[in-house]
């Protein structure tokens, strides 16, 4: 088995401006780790230069301590499930899972005997002698993982398996990849997605790859880490605004007092607020922004301290929680999920608590000043 090292690697075509740009990573042997990120930041881009598929412009790539960047796929011992399964129509489900053992040279006990292995652990065996056309969408799934796994590979590669999926057989089928992660984790995996539930659900690292308004930084790695880092500790406010789910309030501010405890913060109708944060480059009188998550405010109808006045625009209710789309003025539109039994009402006139150890500040380039405590 073997790890994946990626050293200032880049791409670009025609010489225009990269679509991957300068990334240094490590994925260690075993770990799953997932490419996540907007349309057009160059995550599959970037899996298809570990398959093989696309040329690296610059840099290293190494699978052990191997440098690939001019081995042919075959020659990478990697395997890769496509977003569009790419099954044989004319084979059976055993054909499809067999075809590469039999180009490689297997016998047929060998191959009939990991076939079943294969079949067993992702619970197809009453589905080998079916045609691709019987399948479902989940069990063709299926047996395009089965087709990748009976080959032993040192790297198995996912590029959006799963979003050609209705909603419900996504979520079965997420637990069915951790699951064979899991039984099957000699190999280190990669997995390319455009939704975060995914990337957070899955993923032992995850790398979030930029996009934005700074066309410098497309392609880039905005942040490594584990899901809940990226969460609890994101590195700027693109990490901060595209991990989480519903996303980040971003509330404008301007620094007004700054102490050991933290950061004080007033906003543009003159509420002010508390932030659990060291100051870093932030000064008196500086513009910030604010970023607190939905789900980490509360609504109250006291002006209590570290609240700010909202009027309610609409509201959701979900059964055991409501999302509250909140009006807090100078055109900041913001969200709170609250708990279900929670009796507000369009039009209301409520407080939103906003506690200082939730709250997160960036600068005015997005960089995340340090969480106290994280």
């Amino acid at each position: 088995m073997a790890g994946v090292t990626l050293k200032n690697v880049s791409k670009s075509y025609d010489g225009n401006a990269p679509v991957v740009r300068d990334v240094s990573l490590e994925i260690a042997n075993g770990e799953f780790c997932v490419f996540v990120g907007p349309s057009g930041c160059g995550k599959s881009t970037l899996l298809r230069m570990v398959a093989g598929l696309e040329d690296i412009t610059a840099g290293d790539m190494l699978i052990g301590e191997q440098r690939v960047n001019d081995l042919a796929p075959s020659e990478r011992n990697v395997a890769m499930v496509f977003q569009n399964y790419a099954l044989y129509p004319h084979m059976d489900v055993a054909a499809n899972i067999a075809f590469g053992m039999g180009l490689a040279g297997h016998d047929k006990e060998t191959i009939k005997s990991r076939v079943a292995k294969i079949a067993e652990m992702l619970q197809i065996e009453r589905l080998l002698a079916r045609r691709p056309r019987a399948l479902s969408g989940g069990q063709r799934q299926r047996v395009a993982i089965g087709r990748a796994l009976v080959r032993d590979p040192g790297v198995f590669l996912f590029d959006e398996p799963l979003s050609n999926l209705d909603a419900a057989l996504r979520t079965q089928m997420r637990v069915e990849i951790a699951r064979m992660h899991r039984e099957y984790g000699k190999a280190s995996t990669i997995y390319v997605t455009h939704d975060q539930v995914e990337a957070l659900t899955l993923a032992d690292k995850i790398v979030l790859l930029h996009t934005g308004d700074d066309v410098a930084r497309y392609g880039s790695v905005a942040q490594v880490g584990s899901p809940m880092q990226l969460y609890n500790a994101p590195a700027n406010r693109f990490v901060a605004g595209f991990i989480g789910s519903p996303k980040m309030n971003f509330i404008d501010v301007e620094v007004c007092g700054i102490a050991p405890q933290g950061v004080q913060v007033r906003t543009r109708r003159g509420d002010v607020l508390n932030a659990a944060v060291k100051p870093g480059a932030l000064a008196v009188g500086g513009r910030a922004t604010l970023g607190v998550r939905p789900e980490h405010v509360a609504l109250c109808a006291s002006h209590d301290a570290d609240t700010i006045g909202c009027g309610v625009r609409w509201v959701e209710h979900l059964g055991d929680q409501t999302f509250a789309y909140l009006d807090g003025g100078e055109g900041e539109d913001l969200l709170a999920r609250i708990d279900g039994t929670h009796a507000v009402r369009i039009d209301d006139a409520v407080r939103l608590h906003v506690p200082p150890q939730a709250c997160h500040l960036f600068d005015a380039d997005g960089r995340a000043c340090e969480r106290l405590g994280y």
